[in-house]
């Protein structure tokens, strides 16, 4: 049997849109597919060692993708986005793929679209169309001018208009090559595709309706190939008995907090260890914390007690699946919606980053480290995502659409 050209395309505007697709390539079985993996230079770390071959591909900054969140404003324009789909083309012409999978490269619904090749994107479930989110304002500009509780219904009131000019951009290019517009609500212009995966699980994020082409993939668990620091391992369970705090704010988190978080915590009877994600450098250390510039989050989770982080999925994920609660101190939407989630499941807590307080921190940290109850659900979400394996459901997906 002829193996099946498989093409993943990340939009390498975060770590975690690299590793993510990077994870479930990994997973395909090299008798029945020939892999290939696309995205923009600088994270060529992650490539060590992998079987596959690397295609290279443009990409916005991921400066310029961060300071587009933290204003508000929509992350690409037309003029981007068509010439995302055209190097799209170009490569999809040198690979020739039966099958696209790509996890945030939006011009993918226009592009293998234009080609009929089948595809599949990579998403999660709180920007679903079929998911009921909760919106609270993030750290925006207007956070800086009002007080949150006033902020939070004027975001309400604005954020249909704001989701709609956010879709703009691609709407005009799906135009541009005769394919209908996705109408105004931005969740569908980010999960548009064949078949829509969801990096979650529903016990987080339940369905409504959810058509048959949307599913769940459960969490993707990935860290990149590193050398351990000295320290790490003669550190296990905390040192004289403290519990072990595992702290990172990863690629797209508030790395300026990281001093005040490590501040904040020098006062408290815990063992820390941070990853600075090469971000930021420390003028000076708290003798109860261990840093490194990257730590495998996967295995760092494991150790910990608890793990305080931005708020996003991929860093709460490896907690979670670890049974380890979360405290997120979000900044950006997808940040807010993710840890709506996991605090309505009662296995976190969720700070504001713009309103950050050290006392607010050290309160949260005690009472998570002393409830039960928190612990027994962070283990039971641990068991759903252990019964939701992404390799078997990703492949599933892709027997239906290469039968």
């Amino acid at each position: 049997m002829q193996r099946k050209k498989i093409l993943f395309v990340a939009e390498a505007v975060t770590l975690a849109h690299v590793g993510r697709p990077l994870t479930l390539a990994q997973g395909l079985d090299d008798a029945h597919h020939e892999v290939h993996f696309a995205c923009a230079d600088g994270y060529d770390f992650c490539f060590q060692g992998v079987p596959f071959q690397r295609w290279r591909i443009g990409s916005i900054p991921s400066r310029q993708f961060l300071q587009a969140l933290a204003q508000g404003k929509p992350v690409y324009d037309e003029a981007t986005l068509q010439a995302y789909v055209e190097d799209d083309l170009r490569l999809f012409d040198e690979v020739r793929p039966d099958l696209v999978i790509g996890d945030f490269r939006l011009s993918l619904s226009v592009s293998a679209r234009l080609r009929r090749i089948p595809y599949i994107t990579v998403s999660n479930a709180y920007w679903s169309p079929y998911v009921r989110p909760h919106y609270t304002v993030p750290s925006l500009p207007l956070t800086r001018l009002l007080p949150v509780w006033l902020a939070n219904p004027l975001f309400r009131m604005i954020r249909p208009l704001a989701f709609a000019s956010h879709a703009v951009p691609l709407n005009r290019v799906r135009r541009r090559h005769g394919l209908p517009t996705l109408g105004s609500d931005l969740r569908r212009i980010y999960t548009d595709a064949d078949q829509t995966l969801y990096a979650d699980i529903p016990q987080l994020f339940p369905p409504l309706a959810m058509p048959a082409h949307h599913g769940y993939l459960g969490a993707v668990i990935w860290a990149p190939p590193m050398d351990l620091p000295p320290w790490w391992q003669g550190l296990e369970r905390g040192e004289e008995g403290r519990p072990l705090i595992y702290v990172t704010f990863g690629s797209s988190g508030q790395s300026q907090l990281l001093p005040r978080v490590l501040h904040a915590l020098s006062t408290l009877p815990v063992t820390v260890m941070a990853a600075t994600a090469g971000n930021i450098e420390l003028g000076s250390v708290p003798p109860n914390a261990h840093v490194a510039p990257f730590l495998p989050g996967d295995a760092a989770a494991r150790r910990a007690s608890l793990v305080i982080c931005n708020g996003g999925s991929p860093t709460s994920q490896q907690a979670l699946t670890a049974g380890v609660p979360v405290i997120g101190i979000a900044g950006n939407l997808d940040q807010f919606l993710n840890m709506h989630g996991i605090v309505a499941a009662g296995a976190g807590l969720l700070l504001r980053a713009d309103r950050f307080k050290e006392d607010a921190l050290r309160q949260a940290v005690t009472h998570l480290l002393g409830s039960p109850q928190a612990r027994q659900a962070a283990r039971q979400l641990a068991a759903a995502f252990q019964a939701c394996v992404p390799q078997a459901r990703l492949q599933e997906r892709m027997r239906t659409l290469l039968a």
